[in-house]
């Protein structure tokens, strides 16, 4: 590879996306690139000519690892929606253009689905005009739901925070209901996909009883049998713990967050979900007299790199570096996917597919890991997911906290 490269970082942050540019700095450099850039704010930023050295930051080796230990975003993320080439090609000119700048000769973007299409426009441009640059998508998202690739880095961590955190809501909630229960929902991110969700079902063990009931957008919510449920719980138990995904929705197509209050709409045109515990809670409460409590994890859901997965953080970093190995042997317009080569024990190894495969499509939680009720999963995702949240990383710790690497 002759020119420098430029890395970025789109869409949600994840505890583990540090790690992929980790991984194509430490690849780039060992092919003996001159400079790894990183765009501050995606291409929203880049199209400023807003950008950094990463060697600033990562050249005494000691960056590398403070970096694959700070969650978020370090470059700095966004929510910028490409346009269509046609009728915009002033804005394609003006990325290519400082590209030749900055003599980059490859793009590399992690994010997910709607990161995928920049990757896919952007590639599709240069192929278009007879541009010389090349493109390559590094997967990442805790949602989980890119298709073709079996997993995405981000998810692995996530799942471990998500059932972590199911186990210490059910044994605090344990803690009382002598006479009546405490009725907790919690309520885990993932959209349309209910990988997020499916993963308070890894909570359950020797020593967790585990979710009560777990509701996924794969399945229509209804709110009848939710409360039948609910009630049938109630009289049985004294703890009642239910998981369900910000993205479940009724027949008629709303999303039960939307039962309650308008949402918002964001740049890709997506709702922006959050309260669907509280409705559900509130509800329970009006119906049951029972007390309820609204639990919604939100943003530490991905941002929790003190508990981040080490099997995580390895393949993420190993997407990053073998997404630069590709584009060295002339890859483009290509996204690094994960395959699973085995459970027991558990081998993955990476290879590359065509982004239009990729970018906007949608992969949701198989139908038949889903028990007949809808209420929970069977060992066909434990099998799956287990092997992907296990080991950890140490966070160093400065004044009694986790210490980060800061973007200055």
């Amino acid at each position: 590879m002759k020119g420098n490269i430029v890395v970025g970082q789109s869409g949600g942050p994840t505890a583990v996306i540090n790690s992929s540019v980790a991984g194509v700095y430490a690849s780039a450099k060992k092919l003996g690139v001159n400079k790894v850039y990183g765009m501050v704010h995606g291409i929203e930023g880049f199209l400023e000519d807003q950008m950094i050295d990463l060697d600033d930051y990562l050249a005494d080796g000691t960056g590398v690892e403070m970096l694959k230990r700070t969650p978020s975003a370090f470059l700095g993320s966004c929510r910028f929606k490409m346009p269509q080439i046609e009728g915009h090609e002033d804005v394609y000119e003006k990325i290519f253009s400082i590209m030749e700048k900055h003599d980059i000769e490859c793009l590399f973007y992690a994010g997910g689905n709607d990161s995928m299409d920049t990757v896919k426009m952007l590639s599709d441009y240069a192929k278009e005009h007879g541009k010389s640059q090349r493109f390559m998508g590094v997967p990442k998202t805790i949602d989980n739901d890119l298709p073709v690739t079996d997993h995405c880095p981000g998810y692995g961590s996530a799942a471990k925070y998500i059932a972590t955190s199911l186990k210490e809501v059910i044994r605090d909630n344990e803690s009382f209901g002598a006479k009546k229960p405490t009725v907790e929902i919690v309520e885990i991110m993932g959209r349309n996909a209910g990988w997020l969700t499916a993963a308070a079902a890894l909570a359950k063990g020797d020593d967790c009883v585990g979710a009560n009931a777990i509701y996924l957008p794969e399945r229509v919510f209804d709110m009848d049998k939710f409360m039948a449920n609910i009630k049938e719980l109630a009289a049985t138990k004294s703890s009642v713990v239910i998981a369900v995904s910000e993205g479940i929705h009724v027949a008629d197509g709303r999303y039960v967050c939307e039962l309650g209050h308008d949402v918002a709409i964001d740049a890709f045109g997506h709702k922006q979900m959050s309260g669907t515990a509280a409705m559900l809670a509130q509800k329970v409460a009006e119906e049951t007299g029972l007390k309820t409590r609204a639990i919604e994890l939100s943003t530490l859901q991905r941002a929790a790199t003190h508990l981040a997965s080490l099997t995580d953080i390895n393949e993420a970093f190993q997407v990053g570096y073998d997404a630069v190995k590709a584009a060295d042997n002339g890859k483009t317009g290509e996204m690094i996917i994960l395959k699973r080569d085995g459970d027991d024990p558990y081998e993955c190894g990476t290879s590359e597919y065509d982004i239009h495969a990729i970018a906007n499509v949608e992969r949701k939680v198989p139908d038949e890991w889903i028990s007949a009720d809808g209420t929970g999963l069977n060992e066909g995702y434990e099998k799956y997911a287990r092997p992907l949240i296990m080991g950890e990383l140490t966070p160093i710790f400065v004044n009694g906290l986790p210490h980060h690497l800061v973007r200055k």
